[in-house]
């Protein structure tokens, strides 16, 4: 009863009740397998109707909805990874839902550095998420990458006017200290007396420091957020100061193999690691290495195109047989009669022989009148779907078995047969090549071929002709292009017949004394293609394919290469602007020593800091840290861009 009534239950659509009922059948009868059977096939069913629903809703942002199907499944089955997957997948959702929302209100703010941050942590964990290449598509039309290093911090970004001619190193650090806040620290073995020249205008603290590193044969690492250790450009001290970064890309299309040899070769990192059984690779380099890497990867690991190909293959086979006339006998036989008594025939008996005792036989005629007329027509529609540069085969026919017998050599004489097969019927072969331009070459080899005759050998084994008609051709055709491939034709006819000699070739009459054959037979094959793209290669945006990857001994790259409009001074004498003005610094508080004159005067070595070109100045010891371009217009305080 219990069993009825789980049965009905499920039937009704009420599948955890119904369940219950067939596990108390179960439980008051355990041995009966009709019972398990009938639980475990409704339970499997259950959790395969709700796991599918879920991953509908949850595509549908029903999350609600799919989180109670996905808990429904983890009461009938706690084990089920598929539910626990999906459980996994609700919660990064949400997880991804606010890391989104963030990167939308820091957009909207114009931070578009720690947006990028927040999208990119997204698509780490899901590269294809929609809303987060949505998003950084946005980013990148308000924010156009300019091939710069990121920022450190606001102060990394101000911008900056300086002008320094054979000044130490060490002094030219300075200013930028004070200028954008930024500190920075020197490993002992930099020089820090060398002479130096540097002249930027309109420019960003970035650029100062990348400036002064790559003309000063000088690296940098950043210890936090507004900290620089600046030490030698040498192998010893980049071992030791440069920290490394373990990367690790899951791919989901391209080979692990093909994309660690692609990083070795252009990155030319040694660390790299391919998994081709989980089809991941883990490299271990330099951040800014890293960060090519997930460039390069980005733009391999893409779907591979593919094509449906839409064959219909058609055979058309006319047989036409005429056996038409009398067949008389082309030959007699006289031989004597046997005696009455049953004795033999002997010589003496010959010289008897008359119309009674001769007998005469193979005097006979046969009149022919057969036509037959056959008509086949094969037809193969398949359709079938393969990757770019992959073959694809249909085979339409039959395996024909080949027996062959081995005679091992010996007194005893034993033999062994073996089997193989040939391949009768249709065989097509294709390998499509598909273009960017969403046109498609076909290399397309068919092959029909029938069984014509069985062959005994001598020695026992069987062998079969087997007649064939070959084709080979390479096709380029545009997306639902049709292409009609005929004129594989045989046509044979052939004529035979037995006449009497003479009378059987008198015209028309000729076929009372003897018999005609005639047989003509007829084949045609056309074969129709038309390749239809279900997927192509989508060519990725420019700045995925061209990006700047440093130097040959370096991959840091350049800062932002964008000029900068002059922000203009006030004048000595011109009116104030209206409203509240920001109190401006003294030059003592801008660090500048008392003693230092501020005139025009004399030209010679002179440092300043701007945010507009400023004049050179006269350097008196103690060497100057900055001198403004007068004690009555002092630098407006740093204004973002």
């Amino acid at each position: 009863m219990a069993y009825r009534d789980g049965r009905d239950l499920i039937e009704k659509d009420q599948i955890e009740a119904g369940l219950l009922k067939l596990q108390e059948a179960i439980a008051k009868d355990p041995g009966n397998a009709q019972y398990r059977a009938a639980y475990l096939q409704a339970r499997d069913r259950a959790i395969l109707r709700y796991l599918d629903q879920a991953e509908r809703q949850t595509a549908e942002n029903q999350r609600e909805l799919a989180l109670q199907n996905v808990q429904r499944v983890l009461a009938l089955n706690p084990q089920n990874e598929r539910a626990r997957m999906a459980l996994r997948t609700l919660d990064m959702t949400d997880r991804h839902d606010k890391l989104l929302a963030d990167a939308t209100d820091l957009v909207g703010k114009k931070e578009y550095e720690q947006a990028r941050a927040k999208i990119d942590m997204v698509l780490a964990e899901k590269p294809d998420q929609p809303r987060a290449r949505l998003l950084l598509r946005e980013i990148a039309e308000k924010n156009p990458p300019s091939g710069g290093e990121t920022a450190l911090a606001k102060a990394y970004k101000q911008p900056i006017t300086i002008e320094f001619r054979d000044a130490p190193l060490k002094q030219v650090f300075d200013v930028i200290s004070r200028r954008s806040g930024l500190n920075f620290v020197f490993d002992k073995d930099v020089k820090t007396d060398t002479r130096t020249t540097i002249m930027l205008k309109n420019s960003t603290v970035e650029s100062a420091v990348y400036y002064l590193l790559m003309t000063n044969q000088l690296e940098q690492q950043v210890m936090d957020a507004n900290t620089i250790l600046i030490f030698p450009n040498i192998a010893a001290k980049l071992k030791e100061y440069q920290e490394t970064v373990v990367k690790t890309f899951f791919l989901a299309n391209a080979e692990a193999k093909l994309v660690a040899n692609t990083l070795k070769t252009i990155l030319k990192s040694r660390d790299v690691v391919a998994d081709e059984k989980l089809n991941l690779v883990i490299m271990r380099d330099n951040a800014d290495a890293v960060r090519l890497a997930e460039k390069i990867v980005a733009v391999q690991d893409m779907a591979e195109p593919e094509v449906m190909l839409e064959v219909e293959i058609l055979e058309i086979k006319r047989s036409r047989l005429m056996d038409l006339g009398i067949a008389w006998p082309t030959s007699a036989t006289l031989a004597p009669l046997v005696t009455s008594d049953g004795g033999k025939v002997t010589l003496s008996t010959l010289d008897n022989l008359n119309r009674r005792t001769l007998s005469i036989t193979g005097i006979s005629a046969t009149a022919t009148a057969k036509k037959t007329d056959t008509d086949s027509n094969l037809l193969a529609n398949p359709r079938i779907r393969v990757r770019n540069k992959e073959k694809a085969k249909i085979l339409i026919g039959d395996k024909v078995p080949v027996i062959t017998s081995t005679v091992s050599p010996g007194t005893a004489g034993f033999a062994q047969e073996s089997v193989s097969y040939v391949d009768v019927g249709l065989t097509l072969n294709a390998e499509p090549t598909i273009y960017l331009n969403n046109e498609v070459a076909i290399r397309i080899s068919l092959e029909v071929s029938n069984l014509v005759s069985k062959i005994e050998t001598k020695s026992g084994s069987t062998a079969y002709q087997i007649g064939t008609r070959q084709a080979s051709t390479m096709l380029q055709l545009k997306d639902g292009e049709n292409q009609v491939l005929a004129g594989l034709i045989n046509n044979e006819e052939r004529t035979g017949g037995v006449k009497v000699p003479g009378l059987g070739d008198i015209p028309l009459l000729g076929r009372l004394f003897g018999t005609t054959n005639d047989d003509s037979q007829k084949t045609e094959i056309v074969l129709s293609i038309t390749p239809h793209l279900v997927r192509n290669l989508q060519r990725p945006e420019a700045q995925a394919t061209e990006f700047s990857a440093g130097t040959e001994a370096n991959f840091r790259r350049k800062p932002e290469l964008s000029v900068r409009m002059p922000v203009p001074l006030p004048q000595r004498g011109a009116p104030a602007p209206a409203g509240p003005q920001a109190p401006q610094p003294t030059p003592q508080e801008q660090g500048i020593p008392s003693n230092v004159p501020l005139s025009t005067s004399q030209p010679g070595p002179a440092s300043s800091v701007t945010q507009q070109p400023v004049q050179v100045l006269p350097v008196t010891p103690p060497p100057p840290t900055a001198v403004p371009p007068s004690a009555t217009t002092p630098p407006p305080p740093p204004q973002n861009d």
